[in-house]
């Protein structure tokens, strides 16, 4: 319920709170990702599927995160007229956390079916997940600017797209070495779904940056 004595800016401070909760949830997730790979480069299977099970139990904290800032913003309603673009950060960051789900999955089904994958290969991906993690961390950073004016949000925006370039220029080098490998043609199905997802997490968190850009404005 919203009570009549309760300003904009009361209600945007709400959202904000919200909003800060769950990225923080998400960047919480998405550093067990290196990890993650870590463990695949030193073939540790039973640690990998302890960080999966992990990540499965913080997506599940993820989702109820977002529920709650539905029904947050439900509770504001039109007091809030941003509120829409509010609900579009946290169902952006919500994919990412899908996205470390997913390929947290194929990681460990290929370790656990013991598919050869090269070394250098190995290496390359936990570099790339590390760019990730980098971009999502600059991500954070963006949105706990945002009460801090348009300047500063453009500010970090932007080293959220720089972050996201990096990433790409990783995510192409490794496609093709992956595919110019040896490696098990089992594992390059794999492998290619778990480049696209790290890739797609960093696209996700350049589109919830631009979302602060927009709510920047409003704040």
């Amino acid at each position: 319920m919203v009570f009549p004595a309760e300003t904009e800016r009361r209600v945007k401070r709400r959202a904000l709170s919200v909003c800060r909760d769950h990225i923080k949830k998400v960047l919480g997730l998405t550093r067990i990702i290196p990890q993650m790979i870590d463990c695949f480069i030193k073939d540790d299977t039973e640690k990998a599927r302890q960080l999966f099970t992990e990540i499965q139990s913080r997506e599940d904290e993820i989702d109820e995160a977002r529920r709650l800032v539905s029904k947050e913003l439900a509770e504001i309603g039109a007091i809030l007229l941003s509120r829409e673009d509010f609900l579009r950060f946290t169902n952006l960051t919500s994919e990412i956390a899908d996205f470390s789900e997913g390929l947290a999955f194929r990681l460990v089904a290929i370790m656990e079916h013991e598919w050869r994958v090269p070394m250098s290969i190995k290496e390359e991906l936990l570099r790339l997940s590390e760019a990730v993690l980098e971009t999502i961390l600059r991500l954070r950073e963006t949105m706990m600017v945002l009460s801090y004016g348009s300047d500063r949000v453009m500010e970090k925006a932007r080293e959220v797209e720089i972050a996201e370039q990096a990433v790409d220029a990783l995510y192409r080098k490794l496609e093709i070495n992956l595919l110019i490998s040896q490696v098990d043609f089992s594992a390059l199905i794999l492998l290619r779904d778990v480049l696209q997802l790290l890739e797609d997490s960093a696209d996700k968190a350049e589109d919830a940056a631009d979302v602060t850009r927009i709510l920047s404005f409003i704040m």
